[in-house]
């Protein structure tokens, strides 16, 4: 059963682990790349809500993961396939979610629900096998965390750091600051020759500056980048020392913090793998995969110091920014998408780029 806060109660039937949580409810309009959503650590603190009718076909495997195991903290489906028919299959979605302790229903509204998340906006939700009484868990549902003003970063950030090594020939090294970092991107980084040196979220700058980086990449994430106040210290610190930055979705946000600006809210948010977003400088428009909850105030920024590059064309907000005179740029959507649209993946070519002039600086600078 899934009970909103707002009153409605939905019945489904279990298809995944025994067990209850509370959430906040969103919904993902992507057809594919369910397993790649289950395991996203942006969607920590979640009950993620599937528009497409059917999910499961192709079953799941150990190998189009994103993280070490499924973040969601309940999924939602019209139908959920129990027989999958994929070569690469190891199993099916149900037995997938059992495995890993997600609590998942099908048999519901999908499409009544996402209805509501647009009309009222994201709400808090309790999903729940056990507690089949609807006032019960209306109350559990209204009594849950509210997604503003919360850390959800402490629940997906590494303990310790570890290394992703570059595919062939390490041309730069790369500090990536975990908040919830996607397997995706690691191996990307890797591809474009990063030796990566992943750091957990509670980082200090001089374990960063320690290592020498010729870059360092901010991740994406779950939660409000407004509390995360811990971090912005080292991101700043980084600043000043005027190392190529990139930043992906809650990354970018908390680049806007650490610039002086702020971040707010969306009504619903946007998650799927079909978001337009224009990006200015060419007037070209790009079809990404996206996962957020809040964006950037660009009125919030100085325009003399950050120029806005990306607009998301549905809503009008902030999708990516570079500072005008620092190697600093981020966008609000995920390049790395996969399953997902291909069309941004130049920006980890523009990454590669300003760190190419950093380490021609550092040459320079030292007389050779």
């Amino acid at each position: 059963m899934l009970a909103i806060e707002d009153g409605h109660v939905f019945e489904g039937r279990s298809v995944g682990a025994d067990g209850e949580m509370v959430g906040e409810l969103v919904f993902n309009t992507s057809m594919t790349g369910y397993q790649e959503i289950l395991t996203d650590p942006s969607y920590a603190g979640q009950i993620v809500t599937m528009t497409y009718p059917h999910i499961g076909n192709y079953g799941c495997n150990e190998e189009d993961v994103e993280s070490e195991r499924p973040q969601v903290w309940g999924f939602v489906m019209r139908e959920c396939c129990f027989e999958p028919s994929n070569h690469r299959a190891t199993m099916s979605l149900p037995q997938y979610l059992e495995k890993h302790g997600i609590v998942a229903i099908d048999g519901v509204d999908t499409r009544a629900i996402t209805r509501l998340l647009r009309t009222k906006g994201a709400m808090k939700a309790c999903i729940s096998t056990r507690d089949l009484d609807p006032e019960s868990l209306l109350a559990k549902a209204r009594s849950g965390t509210d997604m503003a003003g919360s850390d959800f970063v402490k629940y997906v950030t590494i303990r310790e750091p570890y290394e992703w090594p570059a595919e062939g020939e390490a041309r730069y090294r790369v500090v990536a600051i975990d908040y919830g970092i996607k397997r995706n991107i690691l191996r990307l980084l890797a591809r474009w020759g990063c030796h990566v040196k992943v750091m957990p979220a509670t980082v200090f700058p001089e374990e960063i500056l320690a290592e020498d980086p010729d870059g360092v990449f901010l991740s994406n994430g779950p939660g409000d980048p407004a509390a995360l106040p811990y971090v912005y210290p080292t991101v700043q610190a980084i600043i000043e020392k005027r190392i190529p930055i990139f930043g992906i979705c809650l990354g970018h946000q908390i680049l806007g913090h650490a610039l002086g600006g702020r971040t707010y809210k969306l009504k619903f948010g946007h998650r799927g793998g079909n978001q337009p977003v224009l990006y200015q400088p060419e007037g070209k428009v790009e079809i990404t995969a996206q996962n957020h909850g809040f964006a950037v105030d660009p009125a919030s920024l100085s325009p003399e110091e950050v120029e806005f590059t990306h607009l998301h064309l549905n809503d009008k907000t902030c999708s990516g920014m570079r500072h005008r005179h620092l190697p600093i740029f981020s966008v609000q959507y995920h390049p790395e998408a996969s399953p997902g649209p291909h069309d941004s993946r130049y920006l980890f070519e523009h990454f590669a780029r300003l760190m190419d002039e950093y380490k021609a600086r550092k040459k320079a600078a030292v007389g050779g």
